[in-house]
């Protein structure tokens, strides 16, 4: 009776077998594949004897209901980046599956509390762009103005595609409405990192998701002959992006776990017998204190003003998106801390530097914590993701744990 951890590894293998290839997860958001994988776990579910619905934004519940009406809520999410890992979000969902089924069994079909499980649509934001759908819609912080016409590589717009799910994009805010009796909220993720691999750790309390900068950055210098233009007087917008380039990591290093990356760069006429006249890249700073982050982006700014004017060049700088640092709730974090040492027998603290549907539902105001395993070479978003079955199999035991001591300490 009670939680079965190789159980937890067989689900996840069967999943990958489902929906994955040979170059990896297939499970993109708003794409058969996903819906494929979400009819597959809804049988799981429903055979449990799980209620299911479907809210407003396309988030998928799941409930075993408890003594009391208060809600302890685990999660993940089902989609995948193209070409991804088999353990990355669905490890979460799964994982919660098997806690849930566990109780089940233990309790009879009814637990102290109610229990939802839920699939959140969209995490990755791999077809569209938009990380965070639905638990942002959930949190009551989606933005749907600025989102509907969002379009993926074949002109298919956001809206569009939710139609084609049965998600009618004018309600998705209408997802505020599961918030109620919530009472916490816990998920398990692969680290996605090489900390605890680097420390001999299976697994580690997450003190919160860092804080986020993204901005478009684009360099304006001058078009010019690359075979007439002297050296001393050109103007190249390159040159002064790959300077920022290079900066960005001294500046990122002053901090214990900063973070900052160029991530991508553009260059006009982009052909070979021209000086670039245009320069267009992407920064993404990260930290989990407001002050380190805030700090990173005013030197990165002075710092590709300074190497514009060395290029006789000029920049402009413009948000493409930020959120701030997120803690998670001290209390769950201790219990996290308890159940990985009941289990693994020491436990390490780090934050998330991915955002997760986690850093949403805190954002609402909800208790929540997460718990990582160990990702092998600190790989994820590829093929080669992987964890030990071993360490799977503890983070399924450990996560239990966190859940009973959560679930005591509510129903108390």
């Amino acid at each position: 009776m009670g939680l079965d951890s190789g159980r937890l590894v067989r689900d996840l293998k069967e999943l990958r077998a489902l929906t994955g290839d040979e170059h990896g997860a297939q499970r993109v958001a708003w794409t058969p594949t996903w819906l494929k994988a979400r009819e597959w776990f809804q049988a799981k579910a429903t055979a449990l004897g799980m209620e299911h619905h479907l809210d407003a934004a396309g988030n998928s519940w799941s409930t075993l209901r408890g003594e009391s009406e208060r809600v302890l809520i685990l999660g993940g999410h089902l989609d995948s980046v193209p070409n991804g890992g088999w353990l990355d979000g669905c490890l979460g969902v799964l994982g919660a599956f098997e806690v849930a089924r566990g109780l089940s069994e233990d309790y009879g079909g009814r637990p102290p509390l109610t229990i939802r499980v839920v699939d959140w649509a969209d995490e990755e934001g791999a077809r569209f762009g938009r990380s965070l759908f639905g638990s942002s819609a959930f949190a009551g912080t989606a933005s749907v103005a600025a989102d509907r016409m969002r379009t993926d590589k074949d002109g298919v717009t956001l809206e569009a595609a939710l139609a084609g799910c049965g998600i009618d994009v004018e309600r998705v805010g209408d997802a505020v409405s599961e918030q109620a009796d919530a009472a916490a909220y816990l998920e398990l993720h692969i680290e996605q990192g090489p900390v605890l691999e680097g420390m001999g750790l299976p697994l580690g309390a997450v003190t919160g998701t860092k804080g986020v900068e993204r901005h478009a950055i684009t360099f304006h210098g001058q078009e010019a002959h690359s075979g007439s233009t002297p050296m001393g007087v050109r103007r190249d917008a390159l040159a002064a992006a790959a300077k920022l380039a290079l900066e960005i990591r001294p500046i990122a290093k002053k901090h214990a776990d900063a973070v900052a990356t160029m991530g991508s760069v553009k260059t006009f006429p982009g052909i070979v017998t021209a000086v670039v006249g245009r320069c267009e890249a992407t920064l993404d700073m990260r930290d989990l204190d407001a002050g380190v982050l805030a700090e990173m982006f005013a030197e990165a700014k002075a710092a590709s003003e300074r190497f514009a004017a060395e290029e006789r060049c000029s920049v402009a700088w413009s948000r493409i998106w930020s959120i701030e640092p997120i803690p998670f709730d001290e209390r769950l974090i201790g219990f996290c801390d308890e159940a990985i040492c009941e289990v693994a027998g020491v436990s390490h603290r780090l934050p998330s530097g991915p955002l997760h549907d986690a850093a949403e539902v805190a954002r609402a105001g909800i208790p929540t914590v997460m718990m990582f395993t160990q990702s092998l070479a600190g790989l994820s978003h590829n093929q080669a993701e992987d964890t030990k079955v071993e360490h799977l199999e503890m983070a399924a035991r450990a996560f239990d744990a966190l859940a009973r001591k959560t679930m005591g300490w509510l129903a108390s």
